[in-house]
């Protein structure tokens, strides 16, 4: 976890803490050169409450390319 990841945790209530986790580890970053996908918790980052599609400037785990990654939510099917 990283530092932001466990700032954030230590703030919210234990049920909000456990509803941020889960809500972000459904959100994936997707490489545009090797279509390597993350998800956004495992990349470092919180998001809760968000929606739509976004776009973040980073360098892709597995082929190490610098570029434009998308950010789109993949609901677990329950």
């Amino acid at each position: 976890m990283t530092f932001w990841q466990r700032t954030l945790l230590s703030l919210l209530p234990a049920a909000w803490a456990k509803a941020a986790e889960a809500e972000t580890r459904e959100w994936f970053l997707t490489c545009g050169k090797c279509a390597h996908e993350l998800s956004l918790w495992d990349a470092g980052g919180v998001r809760w409450g968000g929606s739509g599609k976004t776009w973040q400037f980073r360098r892709c785990d597995k082929c190490r390319a610098l570029g434009w990654q998308k950010l789109i939510r993949k609901p677990s099917k329950k």
